[in-house]
């Protein structure tokens, strides 16, 4: 699989919370750092997604917002 985001992170599935039309899949990308993402019930059916798989966390966005407690 080739694409033209830069920012993808491999892990792996811990945790999938499916709901009645999306599911929140959680990827631990390594470092103690878990991603999560909100998607669609259709896309983890279509993707077989598991608990344990290796997947691709591929981030695409023009802008990316930075906080701090200061």
């Amino acid at each position: 699989m080739k694409l033209s985001a830069r920012n993808q992170l491999k892990g792996t599935i811990t945790e999938i919370k499916e709901g009645v039309v999306t599911a929140i899949v959680s990827v631990d990308i390594g470092g103690g750092n878990v991603l999560t993402s909100s998607i669609t019930m259709d896309a983890v059916k279509s993707l077989d997604l598991k608990v344990g798989n290796e997947v691709y966390a591929v981030v695409k966005a023009s802008n990316v917002m930075i906080g701090t407690d200061h």
